[in-house]
């Protein structure tokens, strides 16, 4: 059971509070690491190779190159709400943390409540037994309580007058227990996998069921092509969600600066970023074994894809234009993927279509996101190359590479492929004029401000579109089967 428990007295107790994990949902060694890595990855790298000469002195190293937004940190309102009732009392409060100095003191101007904030300070790294000498040192044995989350605090709490644990595991509870101090505790440790599902983002998974498209088009509805075609879908879907986690922990600052994407997991604190790196590796390695079971071409792809994501992740979404590019080839290469998993050959058509198509959707994403920022008053967009006034650019771009592609389409349907594949090709024209309300229907709701920050998870909710869906394939069928 939760609990904040009543501050001992006498009030001379100083209260002392570490921040990874206890006050902050988060760990800022991480937060810093990933900060740096999001504008320039060869140099956060060079900093890592450098932690032979200590933890401290590289935590020293990522605060001096980070800016880190410390005022869109994931806070623990618990932990506020117990240390605003200990100052009520009149009792001192101590930020004492293994984070570097710096960005415990600028923690600390931002929240207002301490009374003394101590770090680490290139040379000591003060956590577990080294910090717990430096209170005994400072405040005198059982002259402290202490509020901590982690194994490494069970040497701290013994020198504590009393004990308090955030969010602690019934383990940790038990070993506390064992010390025969008093103890508090705040919050329980919930084993929710949610937020772990959300941070892979499932819904975006829909995306790679264009691995099928070859196969449907080209009417090949064998078992085997089924199933190759659905272990491309799991590989694109596994190794799509290794990138999200990483673009996700490269993209903290810019996403806790977003009205929707703040809720994110990893900006949220609701998943420890430690454990996102843990998870974008992982879901890459299974990722690419699957790949290499569907042969060395289609590793190859794979290879490929995740090599354009990352480096969108890391340059090219910041890159006006080139970003969109860069997002209509990545949805492209899915379709390349789909027909190197079951061996049909693509034509041009279909390769001209999609580059068009999907450069518009990537268009309407970027429309989207700067007709919310205008309307969130932002003068400029957060980790993007555009400005506000860029936003009528972007909608004809939309508007005018999505008529392209239906242009593209409409081609085909005279070309003698589609006569050897369907026995009335007539009816195909009906997906033309579905396609082009469509395109012009998201466009303009975009403009109008009323479109999710991504096309395909909007056209899955938006009833009109999902409508729009099945007309095209009953014109598809009708197409095929008259």
């Amino acid at each position: 059971m939760s609990k904040t428990g009543t501050p001992p007295q006498p009030a001379a107790l100083v209260l002392a509070v570490d921040l990874d994990g206890t006050l902050l949902k988060s760990d800022m060694l991480h937060e810093t690491f990933w900060n740096v890595a999001s504008r320039d990855w060869s140099v956060a790298l060079r900093t890592i190779g450098q932690r032979k000469t200590g933890k401290a002195a590289l935590k020293r190293e990522l605060a001096e190159r980070a800016s880190v937004d410390v005022a869109k940190l994931p806070y623990n309102a618990e932990v506020l709400d117990y240390i605003a009732a200990w100052r009520e009392t009149g009792g001192q409060v101590a930020l004492v943390t293994a984070t570097d100095q710096s960005l415990a003191d600028q923690i600390a101007t931002h929240l207002g409540v301490f009374d003394a904030v101590f770090g680490s300070d290139g040379d000591r790294n003060l956590k577990g037994t080294t910090k717990a000498e430096f209170l005994v040192e400072r405040y005198g044995e059982q002259g402290f309580v202490y509020i901590g989350d982690h194994e490494a605090d069970l040497v701290v709490w013994p020198h504590a007058a009393k004990a308090v644990t955030v969010n602690a595991s019934e383990t940790l509870r038990g070993k506390v227990a064992r010390l025969g101090v008093e103890v508090d505790h705040i919050g329980t440790a919930e084993r929710d996998f949610k937020p772990y599902a959300k941070a892979l983002r499932p819904h975006q998974w829909l995306k790679n069921i264009l691995v099928f498209i070859p196969l449907l088009l080209a009417h090949q509805l064998d078992a085997i092509s089924l199933l190759r075609a659905l272990v491309a879908f799991i590989a694109f879907s596994l190794t799509a969600s290794s990138v999200y986690v990483l673009n996700d922990l490269l993209d903290l600052n810019a996403d806790r600066a977003h009205a929707r994407k703040c809720k994110r997991p990893f900006a949220a604190g609701t998943v420890p970023i430690g454990k996102g790196t843990v998870m974008a590796g992982g879901l890459l390695g299974i990722g690419a074994v699957l790949s290499a079971a569907l042969g060395a071409t289609f590793f190859f792809v794979m290879l490929s894809y995740y090599v354009m994501t990352t480096a969108y992740s890391l340059f090219f979404k910041r890159r006006a234009v080139i970003d969109v590019s860069v997002l209509a080839g990545l949805y492209t290469l899915r379709i390349v993927a789909g027909g190197v998993a079951v061996g049909v050959s693509l034509s041009m058509w279909l390769l001209a279509f999609s580059v068009f198509f999907f450069f518009a959707l990537a268009a309407v994403k970027r429309q989207a996101e700067l007709v919310d920022n205008i309307k969130a008053g932002k003068v400029q967009p957060e980790g993007r190359g555009y400005r506000n006034d860029d936003v009528e650019i972007i909608s004809q771009m939309a508007l005018g590479t999505g008529y392209v592609s239906i242009l593209v389409l409409a081609l085909y349907m005279n070309s003698p492929e589609v006569v050897l594949l369907y026995s009335n090709p007539p009816a195909l024209w009906g997906i033309c004029l579905i396609l082009l309300f469509w395109i012009s229907r998201i466009v303009l709701l975009t403009h109008r401000g009323e479109m999710h920050d991504d096309p395909i998870v909007f056209a899955v909710r938006d009833y009109i579109s999902r409508l729009c869906g099945m007309m095209v394939v009953g014109f598809a069928v009708l197409g095929a089967m008259m």
